[in-house]
């Protein structure tokens, strides 16, 4: 007989069954899975040995935790997480509300059903995966809400006054006992809500409108929070976060490398795409260094924070554009171009909080920007620095192709192109090619006309080309022509006035 076939109390007494809290198993279960040297926590990458070490640490301790970061930092996801270090099954009174421990049954329906039937008492078997209780802290939020209100009409029904246990209709946090409870975003939370949590937290008793009822509910609290000083949104009270015992603190992924691998495990592909749709290394960094960028931008509001999920809809967005070309063409494949990082603006646009000097810009163009930032970057770590090989005394590994702009001739590239347009468009920029076989000989030939791509884009962002914008990609040309060409009305590459921008 396995354990969820017992269905009394008497049998429950005489498999031997012994309670824990909700703590006890999550700091019992963490220490089997420490000594197994098993990793926990799946899918979250960065953290290895920074938070989940504090995470850790705090379920040993037995703690309440506040986990307080920016937004995108994996909070919400570690709290679900620890639901694995829950037992699978465990037993409770059945037609408890509050599903009572039947060996410590704390509510009127529990004590009552285990004085008349005793060891008759019918229990059912409660999975982890339903001992999980989320709630996304909004300042419409109520003390009814969270922890429970008189019901009239219960009162009337069952004939009861007010001064009885059973008028009260119970809150989320009374139907979270023996499980785990979150509240997302705790500052939001009113601070005459955040008080109604400081007896449940440490004197396990609630009030209901005068009503004080001794409930010792066995709870995992975990809170998330940005940080308070956070735009103009509310602050955690001093006693409630007094009453959390552990504040473990997120951060963004510390290297280009990890946040690479956040992106690919996140971003939702369809097979078709992943089939059809080849992108390159470069392009993957590329769209990690925007973030990292974007964390150190003039422009975006710090505090604020870049979340995790622009690099993931950034990625989404590019691999869609490259596929989308491909259907216009009639292509069965393609491969990532840095033209389709015009699709990736929208991704980023609506993820960043500007200050006054980014809204000035407007959004699109720091998006530009920032894009042009992770080109440059990245051109150093694939090329020689064009501003030391301009003013160095050896070849220029660049004049082949800086002079022939010079000349006068001039490239567009549209994200529309065929392949065998592209090719050729990249292919009549003398040096162009040459110059990737010079330090990257050994390349497919979709990863050398990325690359060909790549130099122009990079040589525009150290001025040593001019890059134009064009409806759907972008124009080259020569910078000293081009500022010598400008009409007296032309301020910048940008049409601030078109709508896109």
């Amino acid at each position: 007989m396995t354990k969820t076939d017992i269905k009394t109390l008497g049998e429950l007494k005489k498999s031997g069954y012994v309670s824990r809290s909700v703590k006890d198993e999550l700091r019992t279960n963490l220490i089997k899975q420490l000594q197994n040297s098993e990793a926990g926590f799946e899918g979250i990458i960065g953290f290895e040995d920074t938070v989940i070490p504090d995470l850790q640490t705090a379920i040993l301790s037995r703690h309440n935790i506040l986990l307080l970061g920016l937004r995108g930092q994996a909070k919400t996801r570690i709290a679900r997480l620890l639901v694995n270090l829950l037992d699978e099954y465990v037993p409770y009174i059945e037609g408890s509300e509050l599903f009572d421990d039947p060996l410590a049954p704390i509510s009127w329906f529990g004590h009552n059903i285990v004085t008349e039937k005793g060891d008759d008492t019918p229990i059912a078997w409660l999975h982890r995966d339903e001992r999980y209780t989320e709630k996304l802290a909004t300042p419409d939020v109520t003390v009814a809400d969270l922890i429970g209100d008189v019901d009239p009409i219960k009162a009337a029904t069952m004939k009861l006054t007010y001064s009885d246990e059973r008028v009260i209709h119970f809150g989320l946090i009374p139907r979270a006992h023996r499980g785990i409870f979150v509240i997302n975003e705790l500052p939001d939370l009113q601070a005459r809500i955040q008080v109604s949590l400081f007896n449940i937290l440490q004197e396990k008793d609630i009030q209901i409108r005068g009503f004080k009822l001794r409930l010792p509910l066995d709870i995992q609290f975990v809170f998330t929070a940005n940080p308070e000083d956070y735009t103009n949104r509310g602050s955690i009270v001093t006693p409630l976060k007094d009453r959390i015992e552990s504040q473990i603190l997120t951060h963004y992924p510390r290297s280009v490398e990890i946040s690479r691998k956040i992106t690919q495990q996140e971003a939702l592909l369809t097979p078709e795409q992943k089939h059809a749709v080849e992108a390159d290394g470069l392009v993957k960094d590329l769209v990690e260094q925007i973030a990292f960028e974007a964390r150190n931008s003039e422009y975006i509001d710090k505090k604020s924070g870049v979340s995790a999920r622009l690099t993931i809809s950034a990625y989404e967005n590019l691999i869609s554009n490259a596929e989308r070309r491909m259907i216009i063409n009639g292509e069965s494949n393609t491969f990532v171009r840095i033209t389709d990082f015009l699709g990736v603006i929208p991704a980023i646009t609506g993820k960043i909080e500007l200050v006054y000097e980014g809204e000035l810009e407007g959004p699109a163009k720091v998006a530009n920007i920032l894009i042009g930032k992770a080109i440059k970057a990245l051109m150093l770590q694939y090329f020689p620095d064009p501003e030391k090989a301009k003013k160095s005394k050896a070849p220029n590994p660049y004049n082949e192709i800086i002079n022939w702009f010079g000349s006068g001739n001039s490239l567009s590239l549209v994200d529309d192109l065929p392949l065998a347009e592209y090719k050729k468009a990249l292919n009549e920029v003398p040096g162009l090619k040459a110059l990737v076989k010079q330090f990257h000989p050994r390349l497919s030939e979709n990863q050398q006309l990325l690359l060909m791509e790549f130099i122009l884009h990079g040589l525009a962002e150290f001025s040593q080309l001019n890059k134009g914008f064009l409806d759907n990609g972008f124009a080259f040309s020569d910078m000293f022509n081009s500022l010598f060409n400008l009409e007296p009305d032309d301020d910048d590459d940008l049409d601030l006035d078109d709508d896109r921008y």
